[in-house]
């Protein structure tokens, strides 16, 4: 467990603290809109249209009440998610790993293939080609001698990037915002939201994403009972600004859709950008879709490694090995997998049934004395919050099952 750390005072502590949590923010927010959320996004959108709408706020509701118990519950213990499972119930911590670490890959395969579409859109190589090129760029990062600092301004500045360009181009669609809103609070055919809805909580705080900021905090030692405000804090601009990223892209596609032009199934959403912008906004679609498969590529790497390290003593001293293995491995699948757009969809859903298994034991640690200590009292309207979320999660996670068959089938 690392040792404690409280606000400190000195102005050059303070800028490292704002700078570990923004990264810890940023991660998060890079992992949540990777290229499978740009992928579902369009699919979805054309499918659903302004109903969508509804689907991706109750997304975000739920990814509010799983991520804030995730990251408050792991600063405060400063132990990562699979030390606080083993603790719950000896032994699950590996269960919790192997399922975190499977639904990585999955998800890092449809990273480093979503990052082939985007450099294909903006120079039109071939996706098995750019998806390569993903892997050697991140592979290169993690080698380098300055690596977690270069980590951390790398994500901070896609994410950046990624906001700015999803803005211009939301504008450019004219979306129909009023209808949007109004799907939001009265959709229709609920039924045909369920799909989406657990491919979206999948996509924003299942599998391996819950945990990226959580274990970034503890790797930057802001652990302990009296950060709990700041994990709270972090977790809720998190999910503000993936929510944000996530409406402006719906956007984009619902401007595109209403207009009445079909999107290219091979390519969805670059198509979706072309057809707004012309070969501008398939260049601006390129990187956005590349700069959120290589973060997403890092953010997965490094969290899903986080999952193994402390359970040998060469994993951890070996850590950066790991993740370099992992990105390794995501790639050479990819290339003989192929089929991005399924996959990325197909893995949202994979991370979305795993939700329920890491939340539901986030909270019965955040209530035992044993792993939380005497000193602390989890709010009671969190863990209300959280075991609702995990229960609907579960539900829909039941009932998406057929949808997600007929998805590999397809």
């Amino acid at each position: 467990m690392n040792n404690d750390k409280t606000l400190l005072e000195t102005e050059a502590d303070n800028r490292k603290l704002k700078s570990n949590l923004l990264t810890s923010i940023f991660l998060m927010i890079t992992s949540a809109i990777g290229p499978g959320y740009l992928t579902q996004t369009a699919n979805f959108t054309e499918q659903l249209g302004a109903n969508f709408a509804f689907a991706i706020m109750l997304a975000i509701v739920i990814a509010f009440a799983a991520q804030v118990n995730v990251w408050r519950v792991l600063s405060v213990t400063g132990m990562y998610a699979q030390d606080l499972s083993n603790k719950v119930l000896p032994g699950l911590g590996y269960v919790v790993s192997f399922f975190i670490v499977l639904g990585g890959l999955a998800f890092n395969i449809g990273n480093v293939g979503g990052s082939g579409l985007g450099l294909n859109a903006i120079f039109g190589i071939d996706y098995t080609i750019g998806a390569v090129i993903t892997g050697i760029i991140a592979i290169l990062i993690f080698i380098s001698k300055n690596g977690q600092s270069l980590v951390d301004q790398f994500i901070k500045i896609l994410g950046v990037v990624m906001l700015i360009l999803a803005l211009y181009v939301a504008v450019v669609t004219k979306p129909p915002v009023g209808e949007a809103l109004q799907s939001m609070i009265r959709p229709q055919n609920i039924e045909s939201l369920i799909l989406p809805i657990i491919t979206l909580v999948g996509g924003t705080v299942g599998g391996y994403i819950s945990f990226s900021g959580g274990h970034k905090l503890i790797d930057a030692g802001i652990t302990g009972v009296k950060n709990a405000k700041i994990a709270s804090n972090s977790a809720t601009f998190a999910i503000l600004g993936s929510g944000v990223m996530r409406l402006l892209l719906f956007f984009v596609f619902l401007g595109v859709v209403s207009s009445g032009v079909g999107l290219d199934p091979s390519n969805p959403a670059a198509s979706g950008f072309e057809i707004a912008l012309g070969r501008p906004g398939e260049i601006i679609f390129g990187i956005i879709l590349f700069s959120a498969g290589i973060s997403s590529v890092i953010g997965a790497a490094y969290t899903s490694a986080s999952f193994l390290k402390t359970f040998h003593p060469l994993l951890e001293k070996y850590n950066n090995l790991v993740i370099i293995g992992f990105i390794v491995f995501s790639t050479i699948v990819y290339a003989f997998i192929g089929q991005p757009v399924m996959l990325l969809i197909l893995a949202g859903s994979l991370n979305g049934l795993i939700l329920p298994l890491t939340l539901g034991t986030i909270l019965i640690g955040a209530n035992r004395k044993n792993i939380v200590g005497d000193d602390y009292k989890h709010p009671i309207w969190l863990t209300v919050l959280g075991v609702i979320a995990a229960v609907a999660t579960l539900y829909l996670g039941i009932q998406s099952l057929s949808g997600i068959t007929a998805l590999w089938q397809g």
